[in-house]
């Protein structure tokens, strides 16, 4: 994994953590998290591709929708 990848992968995961901390919620475990940033970096690059959208938006709309999914 490339250094690049790796600062997204760590953006997303404070992304996340923040995520949970605004909406009161206990963090899961941190194989989860991480699992959760991958998909959340790989989707946030296809949709860039895609849209040639900015890629940390891209990342905080994706966050924001896994938090609406997770508490729904």
């Amino acid at each position: 994994m490339g250094f690049i990848r790796k600062q997204e992968e760590k953006m997303a995961l404070r992304l996340l953590a923040w995520q949970y901390q605004r909406m009161n919620q206990p963090l899961p475990g941190a194989a989860e998290l991480r699992r959760d940033a991958a998909r959340i970096v790989d989707d946030a690059h296809r949709i860039a591709k895609r849209s040639g959208s900015n890629l940390v938006s891209i990342m905080k709309d994706l966050v924001a929708d896994i938090r609406r999914k997770g508490s729904g």
